[in-house]
């Protein structure tokens, strides 16, 4: 059940490990996720869009991309995605430990109440300062058929962020960051408190206690963690990628924003619209955070250890 120190007999103080470290170990696990899973992440983002039906679940949009595009182009959008997880995962892990280090009491405890806030305050700030301006440079990149890049609008991931800025202006890298805000503020609150029950439960692993859970022991708290978010956040996810996915070349809007698509959506095309894509966030979104966990517990462990020793 991991490693722990010898017992002296001695009771441990609990092992507060730096932001910065938390930080960095965030980063590693960020890199090990996109490179697995970004093909289910441009399904996803293709499902969410296709109002027309085209594609009838994850496996035929899976087909339909390798047969039309190639199979390369399940990996469309990697540059942004990979750098945005890298730092993202950064951002998240240090600024959640920041807040909680603002939120503990005397004693180094903290209130599941107030993990819960400094989840959501986690959230925000990664959706404001790294996952907005990078999904959309993602989604626009995603959202373009074929392979030709003369017979694309955006060449690349610097050439698509030059361009949203000279078209739409600095904010157009910014579209649809109210539903991204809460998407994000939604998902850590619930992803930070779930994943410390889950080690508690699973595993009898406390915060700072200078265990070192295993691996696999990680990827399974981190993906039982990671399953309440998307269901949660789903219809919020739906809307980002619509307003993200928006143009000022395909002439007005279709949405004003978060309350427009919000109501708009569903009228058109029924309330099961706003969980479009959920099935493919499920079968990205906690692995995900299952290969995070397994790398950043084992080094933020090691640090936990040595204050320990």
């Amino acid at each position: 059940m991991g490693t722990k120190p010898e017992s002296t007999g001695e009771v441990h103080k609990t092992a507060v490990v730096s932001p910065f470290i938390k930080s960095f170990a965030g980063s590693i696990g960020g890199v090990a996720e996109a490179g697995c899973l970004q093909p289910m992440d441009v399904i996803k983002t293709r499902l969410q869009l296709d109002k027309a039906k085209q594609y009838t679940g994850i496996v035929n949009c899976g087909k339909q991309i390798i047969a039309q595009e190639g199979a390369k182009s399940l990996w469309k959008g990697l540059t942004p995605f990979a750098t945005h997880l890298t730092l993202k995962y950064a951002l998240r892990m240090g600024t959640n430990a920041f807040y909680q280090s603002l939120l503990r009491d005397q004693s180094g405890a903290l209130s599941d109440g107030r993990r819960l806030a400094a989840g959501f305050a986690a959230g925000i700030t990664e959706a404001l300062i790294v996952v907005t301006p990078f999904e959309v440079v993602k989604i626009r990149l995603q959202q373009q058929r074929g392979l030709t890049k003369e017979l694309l609008r955006y060449k690349g991931p610097v050439h698509a962020a030059g361009l949203i800025v000279k078209e739409e202006g600095i904010l157009g890298l910014w579209s649809g960051a109210a539903p991204t805000v809460m998407r994000n503020g939604t998902n850590q609150m619930c992803l930070f408190w779930a994943k410390n029950n889950f080690d508690r439960i699973f595993f009898n692993k406390e915060e700072g206690d200078g265990r070192t859970l295993q691996p696999w022991q990680s990827m399974l708290s981190g993906f039982s963690a990671a399953c309440l978010g998307p269901v949660a956040t789903g219809p919020f996810d739906v809307i980002k990628t619509r307003l993200m996915a928006q143009q000022k070349s395909d002439g007005p809007a279709r949405y004003a924003g978060l309350l427009d698509a919000l109501v708009k959506i569903p009228r058109e095309e029924g309330i099961l619209a706003l969980y479009r894509g959920l099935l493919p966030r499920l079968m990205r979104i906690p692995p995900g955070q299952a290969i995070v966990w397994a790398v950043s517990d084992q080094i933020t462990g090691y640090f936990e250890n040595r204050q320990h020793q």
